[in-house]
């Protein structure tokens, strides 16, 4: 973790602080296609094009998208143009972008209403990644040449088969929506968002250039 940022400090004093020794073998294991498929893209020098997918596109998907986005900047891979969507169009919850801004992250909403629209930055001269529901097919996203990363076990359950995905690879998170609406609820938000950003600088952490 010793690479010069271009991040935020305070998104850059959270990096600082990640121990890959805290992400057990079975969940490197679990990690590794995508290790794979990251190292194969770039190896060709070609772009690399995540879809994070989640049930509602709420919450986990949108805290892997923007997490996956920020490490690869900060590890300097180059062509990675991370998406989220789900199987269904719903919102991001608020919950996620207070999470987010607590960790260092500067977020403007770009429109408001049943689905708003954020632009979620976590360096100065880095475009900002465009957070709002969307179903995982939508125009927005990417319509072949990508990788489906399932990050909860019902979307991975219900939808066997991806349009357009050349790779779909299994890397699910418990849901902290479990805990909406009661004491822990900032806490449990925050772990689950600590553990997605542990493991996806991992991962990007890996790539050799």
């Amino acid at each position: 973790m010793k690479t010069e940022s271009i991040l935020f400090p305070e998104i850059n004093n959270v990096v600082n602080n990640i121990e890959f020794e805290s992400i057990s073998k079975e969940r490197k294991e679990i990690l590794q296609p995508l290790i794979n498929y990251i190292q194969g893209k770039s190896t060709e020098n070609k772009q690399i094009r995540l879809n994070l997918i989640c049930t509602h596109n709420s919450r986990r998907s949108h805290l892997a998208q923007i997490w996956a986005q920020t490490a690869a900047a900060h590890y300097r891979v180059q062509n990675v143009y991370c998406y989220s969507g789900g199987t269904e169009a719903t919102a991001m919850f608020p919950v996620v972008a207070d999470t987010l801004k607590n960790t260092g992250f500067k977020i403007q909403s770009l429109s408001e209403g049943s689905n708003p629209i954020y632009a979620v930055k976590y360096a100065e001269n880095e475009h900002p990644v465009i957070a709002f529901s969307k179903a995982y097919y939508d125009d927005f996203n990417p319509e072949e040449e990508f990788a489906a990363i399932m990050t909860c076990s019902q979307a991975d359950g219900g939808c066997p088969f991806i349009t357009g995905a050349e790779k779909r690879i299994a890397i699910t998170y418990e849901d902290p929506k479990a805990f909406d609406n009661t004491p822990e609820q900032a806490e449990k938000y925050k772990e689950r968002s600590l553990q997605i950003a542990s493991e996806m600088f991992y991962v990007f952490s890996q790539i050799k250039k």
